[in-house]
């Protein structure tokens, strides 16, 4: 599904970010990229929604160079992707409810879609009673659980989660976990960045660790070791 084939991004005046990384994600797969801060985890994330592009390399989506698409074609690109930030960037001034609903209106769905569709992404992460809340009227794990069902609501084919627990408490973590867990379950691609051993633990899958803009782990059996 995804594909990265040598591809190294050095910004200017900076060592490399990522270098020489060839990288392979197949269809319903469940993968954590790790690694310490300034490992390369960032910059992988958006060399696949093509915020940036790479010095050297290639990344392909679906067999597609990402980086040789236009503008048109990018925003088609990113409709199959959805992205979790570890900051929520949640709409402070719309409910739970309307969050959602505004990530589907700004895909095109019409109104009985919305309908419809809402008040069951937000049973999937455990927010049917919240619904008419405010993200400050949320938890910081609810906001995140919030902040994945805006991501999951126009389907798409993968789920990049970027340091999606790292501003939350070990039962919150626990929860964002079991549901990018189930939402995986269901056929939905899962790319998890993350520096905590304890999440990769809960998990069990794939791990892909990156040092210093390399991979040097690629481990089927969910191990964290740096």
């Amino acid at each position: 599904m995804i594909y990265f084939n040598n591809v190294s991004k050095v910004y200017p005046k900076d060592s490399p970010s990522l270098e020489n990384v060839t990288l392979t994600v197949f269809a319903g797969e469940f993968v954590s990229i790790v690694g310490h801060s300034g490992a390369g985890k960032t910059t992988l994330v958006k060399l696949i929604l093509a915020e940036e592009k790479p010095t050297d390399g290639s990344v392909f989506f679906e067999s597609v160079d990402i980086h040789k698409l236009n503008s048109k074609e990018i925003t088609k690109l990113r409709r199959k992707i959805g992205v979790v930030f570890q900051d929520f960037r949640l709409l402070p001034n719309k409910t739970a409810y309307e969050n959602i609903a505004f990530a589907m209106e700004a895909a095109g769905k019409i109104d009985e879609e919305i309908l419809s569709d809402v008040p069951h992404v937000l049973e999937l992460v455990d927010l049917g009673n919240k619904s008419n809340h405010f993200p400050h009227q949320l938890s910081g794990g609810e906001r995140q659980r919030l902040a994945i069902a805006r991501a999951i609501i126009n389907q798409p084919e993968i789920i990049i989660a970027d340091e999606p627990t790292g501003n939350l408490d070990p039962v919150s973590t626990h929860e964002v976990v079991e549901i990018l867990k189930r939402i995986n379950e269901l056929g939905t691609t899962v790319i998890l960045t993350t520096h905590n051993r304890g999440v990769i633990d809960a998990i069990g899958k794939r791990v892909v660790t990156l040092e210093k803009g390399k991979v040097v782990r690629d481990d089927k059996n969910g191990k964290y070791i740096i």
